[in-house]
């Protein structure tokens, strides 16, 4: 197989750093020559333009720079090719890093402690054991598989929940429709690792949310979305911490994005908000995984990490 050219085509961040990695190995173009640029062999994307990649030839796979790849089935002119989603460790580092952050302040009452700082009231509540706190974990797939695990190593005691079966040692895992309120019923902070597809859009909405377990050891469920914004519903988010569903909520993730200033999850005092920077895509990292990939396809060898299109993750 020839190398051919990349075709880097992103939306919403400078694609300089990514393009210059790219470029040690390979010529790398922003935009081909013609909608049916017979030289593009690969294409590496995020929120790529619709029907961009639809007439190109030689296309031989299309490369997530993102953890997600709803983006690219987005795209009503997506060609029939393989698509391949980002597996790194230092992705998956970061992600875990924030679950396990965000887990341990609302362990710890860290929203309770703010507040108390801001009225500097000296007051020591009753802190629980992690044992007596269930995460659940909504998506085992590498991201909450590894969450999972440092959680346990802590204390906690996990409960995981996916689509399909995904066993997993010290876990207890449930699947399906029919393990999902049995899930929701055994967990006090739910964390959402899920991939947006047409099955899981809106599912944090207020009826999932009641489910979850109230009376436990940190005084009310908790929600922690890491996942996509469109799995939740904003609206059913700040009803459920209004009425009580919901003691707190740590969100990185919105359906709209930026988080628009009039949005009341940015003063909500039930709220912690961070800019969907749980697990930053970095270009040092992720640039030499796809390299050595398109050498190994290009070798013979199979590609990597590949997408179910019938799953849609």
């Amino acid at each position: 197989m020839e190398k051919g050219r990349i075709l880097l085509a992103v939306t919403g961040f400078h694609p300089q750093r990514w393009r210059e990695l790219l470029s040690a190995e390979r010529e790398v173009v922003l935009e081909p020559d013609g909608a049916s640029d017979p030289s593009i062999t690969y294409a590496v994307v995020w929120k790529q333009k619709p029907n961009l990649l639809s007439k190109l030839p030689n296309l031989r796979a299309i490369f997530s720079i993102g953890a997600g790849v709803d983006h690219i089935f987005a795209d009503p002119g997506l060609p029939d090719v393989p698509i391949v989603k980002v597996v790194a460790d230092n992705l998956t580092q970061y992600m875990t890093e924030y679950v396990v952050w965000r887990v341990l302040d609302h362990h710890r009452q860290g929203m309770l402690y703010r507040a108390q700082q801001q009225k500097k009231t000296w007051h020591e509540p009753p802190q629980r054991p992690a044992g007596d706190i269930s995460v659940g974990i909504m998506g085992l797939g590498n991201l909450g598989r590894a969450a999972a695990s440092v959680l346990l190593s802590l204390g906690f005691a996990v409960n995981g929940w996916s689509r399909s079966e995904h066993a997993m040692k010290g876990v207890s895992t449930y699947s399906g429709d029919a393990g999902l309120i049995p899930f929701l019923n055994a967990t006090d902070m739910l964390v959402v690792l899920l991939p947006l597809t047409a099955q899981t859009q809106g599912i944090v909405n207020y009826n999932l949310l009641k489910e979850l377990r109230k009376r436990n050891g940190l005084g009310g469920a908790v929600l922690i979305n890491a996942g996509r914004g469109r799995l939740q519903k904003d609206a059913d988010i700040l009803r459920a911490l209004e009425d009580g569903t919901l003691k707190e909520a740590s969100l990185d993730v919105f359906e709209v994005e930026p988080l628009p200033k009039t949005s009341p999850l940015w003063a909500h005092s039930k709220v912690f908000v961070t800019p969907h920077a749980a697990a930053t895509s970095d270009p040092v990292h992720l640039v030499p995984i796809m390299l050595r990939q398109m050498a190994a396809y290009e070798r013979g060898e199979k590609l990597e990490n590949l997408v179910d299109r019938k799953a849609g993750y």
